[in-house]
């Protein structure tokens, strides 16, 4: 056996027509898994190392996946045990037929593989033991059909000849039918004679063609019985009679008609299938034993097989009865009574939106059991999809794209392919196929507004939302993962980042400080959306920040303004009529809009029916002309405030001075106990020379205590402790000033957004150790300055004391004289 499968291997046929794209193999059944078919990337020209880059497989019609490829080799081989009995059944030739499926680019090429026949199976009998009854009138040459061994195999390991164990009386004749299979008939050699043997035994032997041989044995035993002169006589040898596949059961095929010439029982006819009748013939059809009629029994396939051939006896009721027999043909016609089947014999889903047109989705076999017009398949899709329907061989079709997809218009396509036949009336079948689109990130994300304006009332707390942004993806999954950032930019010479923050996961943007509405009114960012694609897409957008006002700034009055610490004042004329402008307040308001209006009213007047106020001017003007009996100085109050809610205000106080004439230079009305008559000259140079001489003094004492200072800088520098290392932002400074009881650490932290200082903390630290000696030169050196120091402000205070007394001395002579 194992000789004869290596011959077969060794005579495998590999072919490859060119016009026909299409390799052909030859292998023998039963090979055990892993056994050498072909190499057939060889064969195919294809380099082996590519094998899995191009996704080289092979796909088949069959239920199993009997042959397999090794990519890393290229070479076809079993995968699962092969029966051909089971495949083929009993036709002659069995072919497997497969397809190779290559991308990048895509190629298609047919594989046949015949699957030759093994003698694996014996030829065997339906029974064990045949019982024949001949009467002992049976002349010589008188035939009696045998039943038929069975074999599997097919070729020249099927049935090829019966043999007879040796005896007296019978041989055999062995006949052959159309499809070629052979039967038996044992032929009556000499006459017998029942008194002298009743019985006869024979064994009957089957052989196949095989090698080597196989064989199966049934037992004859010949019964020998008492003449029936008459045997039954059909009125032809070989009935032929038409039937339609699917016939329903019962359907009367056809009537046979046999004679018999002798009376009563032996001319009483029984009919029954023969002795060779094939079993499967039984099962399809029946014979009624009196009428002679031939009905369905089973269900009539055409696509099982297209003729029956049915043999038939005729057997009277008469002792010895011998019976006769006819043969019957019975033609199926094929109907369109199978729809077509669609396999999927690959499928590449997901396919990227940017596949190009004519990207390979999937291969597609179809087959329809039918014969003629009945098995012609044509396949369709629909006409509104993206895709195309190639023909690559007989009955295989490919699903190609034919325009560049979008998945962002449409996610997955739900394909139907209709299969349909040329039958009348036609069947089809459908099937469908989903082909999903997997995203690429070929969209930027998009604001839902063209820009953005914010509006933020000052003095907001630092850390609050002032907004939000929301951008939107179409893409899927991490190519539409956004996150938002605020792009670099200054806001009044400070980076943006000082002023505003966003949160990169929602795009909600909080204020880092509070806004001044008298200091920035409005600002402008701008604010950008990547996704999470490779690469990332992204979009920009202004946000424009508006600062609303609020009424946090009181009116200032600019005008009239006190002097020297006194109250401001103005000089009216008597004469003056009604409406005369005495003075106008001048007020300003830093805030905005209705907060920064102003109005003003008179709130305090030591006569308020002499002066008035305008409301929005702030002018002063007289309501009347003066009187005798009005006082010389009027005290006027006025309250200037502003529009806002809550309003603030302010109040300004102003003297106004009655007087007969206005003088050209305006006299000192704050000082009201001096004489009219102005003091000397001499008064006056003895004020400027001490003035003079004290300020020389002073500028002397300074400058003596810094040249102190920077001759003992360098004994002072040895107590002064080196300052530590801290972190970025931070200064730390240890100090440890002469004979103080505790050393203090000065440390300097700076905010992330400026490098100016905001605040100095002062700790204590541990005081540096220090030797006496150090200790001692440090007290003296402060002894020494704290006693320069006072003799220098006493002598000062003393001579300040005695410029003073001769000065007033000197003063009050002036008066006397």
């Amino acid at each position: 056996m194992e000789s004869y499968i290596v011959v077969c291997l060794l005579l495998c046929a590999c072919a490859l027509d060119r016009g026909l794209a299409q390799i052909r193999y030859s292998v023998p059944e039963e090979l055990e898994h892993g056994a050498f078919v072909g190499n057939i990337a060889e064969d195919l020209g294809l380099d082996v190392a590519k094998l899995s880059s191009r996704r080289f497989r092979i796909v088949s019609g069959a239920r199993k996946q009997y042959l397999e490829v090794n990519l890393e080799n290229g070479i076809i081989f079993v995968n699962e045990k092969i029966d051909r009995e089971e495949l083929c059944e009993q036709s002659p030739v069995c072919f497997l037929h497969l397809q190779v499926v290559i991308e990048s680019p895509l190629e298609l090429y047919r594989v046949e593989v015949e699957i030759l026949d093994v003698n694996d199976n014996a030829p065997s009998f339906p029974w064990s033991e045949f019982n024949l009854e001949i009467t002992e009138s049976a002349a010589p040459g008188s035939r009696f059909p045998l039943e038929s061994a069975q074999d599997l195999d097919v070729g020249s390991n099927s049935l090829r000849s019966y043999l007879l164990s040796a005896n007296q009386h019978f041989v055999l004749d062995i006949q052959a039918r159309n499809d070629g299979s052979k039967f038996a008939e044992l032929v009556l050699q000499s006459p017998l004679d029942r008194e002298q043997q009743k019985t006869h035994e024979m064994v009957l032997t089957a052989v196949d063609g095989g090698s080597p041989l196989r064989s199966g044995t049934a037992q004859i035993t010949v019964t020998v019985l008492d003449a029936n002169d008459n045997v039954p006589v059909f009125d032809r040898s070989v009935y032929r009679v038409s039937l339609v596949e699917n016939a329903p059961r019962g359907t009367l095929v056809l009537k046979l008609n046999a004679t018999d010439l002798d009376e009563g029982a032996n001319g009483e006819i029984t009919y029954s299938f023969s002795g060779h009748a094939p079993l499967k013939v039984r099962e399809l059809f029946s014979v009624d034993s009196h009428s002679g009629e031939i009905r369905v029994k089973g269900i009539v396939d055409y696509e099982k097989a297209s003729v029956y051939e049915l043999y038939v006896q005729a057997k009277d009721k008469g002792p010895s009865a011998v019976a006769v027999h006819c043969k019957v043909l019975v033609d199926i016609l094929d109907v369109n009574d199978n729809a077509p089947e669609v396999i999927l014999t690959s499928v590449s889903t997901p396919v990227q939106e940017d596949a190009p047109p004519g990207t390979v989705i999937a291969v597609i076999s179809v087959m329809d059991r039918d014969s003629g017009e009945n098995g012609a398949v044509d396949c369709q899709i629909p006409g509104n999809v993206p895709f195309q329907l190639h023909s690559s061989f007989k009955n295989y079709y490919t699903l190609v794209t034919s325009e560049f997809l979008d998945r962002e218009s449409v996610s997955e396509y739900n394909i139907t392919l209709t299969a349909r036949d040329l039958g009348s009336p036609p069947l089809s079948t459908r099937k469908t196929i989903l082909v999903q689109v997997s995203d690429i990130n070929d969209n930027p994300p998009r604001f839902i507004q063209p820009s953005y304006t914010v509006y933020v009332t000052e003095n907001n707390a630092p850390g609050a939302s002032i907004c939000s942004l929301t951008a939107f993806d179409p893409d899927s999954n991490q190519n539409a993962y956004l996150s938002y950032s605020i792009l670099e930019g200054q806001i009044q010479g400070m980076p943006v980042s000082t002023y505003v923050s966003i949160n990169s996961d929602n795009g909600n943007i909080y204020a880092l400080r509070s806004f001044d509405y008298e200091q920035l009114r409005n600002f402008q960012i701008r604010v950008q959306a990547q996704d999470a694609g490779f690469p990332p897409l992204s979009s920009n957008v202004t946000v424009n920040v508006f600062v609303l006002d609020q009424n946090d700034n009181a009116p200032v009055i600019l005008s009239p303004l006190p002097r020297n610490g006194t109250v401001a004042t103005e000089m009216v004329p008597r004469s003056v009529d009604a409406g005369y402008l005495v003075a106008k307040i001048t007020a300003l308001d830093a805030d905005a809009g209705q907060n920064s209006r102003l109005s003003y009213q008179m709130l305090q007047a030591t006569d308020p029916g002499l002066f008035s106020v305008a409301l929005y001017t702030g002018e002063i003007r007289t309501i009347r002309r003066f009187l005798d009996k009005d006082a010389i100085r009027q005290r006027l109050v006025i309250l200037v405030k502003d529009n806002g809610q809550p309003p603030l205000s302010a109040t300004v106080s102003i003297i106004l001075s009655v007087v007969d004439s206005v003088p050209e230079s305006l006299s000192n009305f704050g000082d009201l106990s001096l004489s009219p008559q102005p003091p000397s000259n001499l008064a006056l140079y003895l004020i400027v020379s001490l003035s003079t001489i004290s300020l020389i003094f002073l500028v002397a004492i300074i400058v003596l205590a810094a040249v102190k200072c920077y001759k003992d800088r360098d004994s002072l520098g040895s107590y002064i402790a080196t300052g530590a290392k801290v972190p970025t932002n931070c200064v730390e400074v240890n100090s440890n000033p002469g004979n103080l009881s505790q050393a203090y650490c000065y440390k300097v932290c700076l905010t992330p957004e400026s490098a100016k200082s905001d605040f100095m903390f002062l700790k204590p630290c541990s005081p540096a150790v220090s030797s006496s000696a150090s200790f001692s030169t440090l007290s003296s050196f402060h002894s020494h300055y704290v006693l320069s120091l006072s003799l220098s402000l006493s002598l000062s205070l003393s001579l300040s004391l005695f410029l003073y007394i001769n000065l007033s001395k000197m003063l009050q002579n002036l008066k006397e004289h």
